[in-house]
């Protein structure tokens, strides 16, 4: 559910949403599009999130993009992979609905 309230929240703060199913597709879809940002489900079941977020960051096209991970938080071994693998924040899903728009402008911060 988290997901789903995320997605609409957004479209409601006039962001361009695309959710992204097949995680294969991940990577070549955010270089081709110019993806500001990505909120990563850790507890999906269509596929491994933590090795598709090592996949962004090892490619120089996709390095930049924050990524914002979420979990319940009883899936601390996910969140740790999740941090193992480059994501910018990982939060639980509780945080994240909570603190949204925290978390977002957090992620769209320049260095």
């Amino acid at each position: 559910m988290p997901g789903t309230q995320l997605v609409n929240r957004l479209q409601d703060l006039k962001y361009r949403v695309l959710a992204v199913s097949d995680l294969t597709q991940l990577t070549a879809h955010a270089a081709e599009t110019g993806t500001m940002f990505i909120l990563a489900d850790l507890a999906s079941k269509r596929g491994n999130v933590c090795e598709t977020i090592a996949k962004l960051r090892a490619d120089k096209a996709t390095a930049h993009i924050p990524i914002i991970a979420f979990a319940d938080e009883a899936e601390e071994s996910l969140q740790a992979a999740a941090r193992a693998a480059g994501a910018t924040n990982v939060v639980t899903d509780a945080a994240i609905l909570s603190h949204f728009q925290q978390f977002i402008a957090q992620a769209l911060q320049v260095d």
